[in-house]
């Protein structure tokens, strides 16, 4: 029997609140269970990852229409269902609060102190204009797909939210 740890990966896609919880739930479950996690996060998933505020990198017209028009950072994240123009999440969030349940930026501290890996996709980085100074510090690397399915390659779960 291996003395190898079971590896998990995850593509976060999505930038809504309920699927980052999800993500997170299954992650922080995954890395309490003794498995190495890596998640990749790509597309609307990256504010997930952005600081946010006025972003240092060059962006084309395009790139800064998606920035002016797309604010989301963890704590901005819409609603999949009954977003409510932004009132759904802060419903959410009460009812997590009054439930106890770990808000998306417990979980992401907890997810970094058990060592959840946190790559952010350049190809969509690039397309979106997304700087690594727009990212947060817990981000390990910046890779693309190809560095994806090296670790997804070697892994027992590999999920798509």
């Amino acid at each position: 029997m291996s003395d190898e740890k079971p590896k998990m990966t995850l593509i976060l896609f999505s930038g809504e609140l309920d699927k980052a919880l999800a993500c997170f739930t299954l992650a922080t479950t995954a890395a309490a269970s003794g498995f190495e996690v890596t998640i990749f996060f790509t597309f609307w998933g990256l504010n997930v990852l952005k600081k946010g505020g006025i972003s240092a990198g060059k962006k084309n017209f395009l790139q800064k229409m998606f920035a002016f028009l797309n604010k989301g950072t963890s704590s901005k994240l819409p609603l999949t269902k009954f977003n409510f123009a932004g009132a759904g999440p802060e419903m959410m969030k009460m009812l997590m609060k009054q439930k106890k349940m770990a808000s998306l930026p417990q979980m992401m501290k907890a997810a970094r102190e058990m060592k959840v890996k946190y790559i952010a996709c350049t190809t969509s980085c690039g397309i979106m204009g997304v700087d690594r100074t727009d990212l947060i510090d817990d981000v390990a690397e910046m890779a693309g797909a190809a560095s994806y399915l090296a670790e997804a390659k070697n892994a027992n779960v590999n999920l798509f939210i």
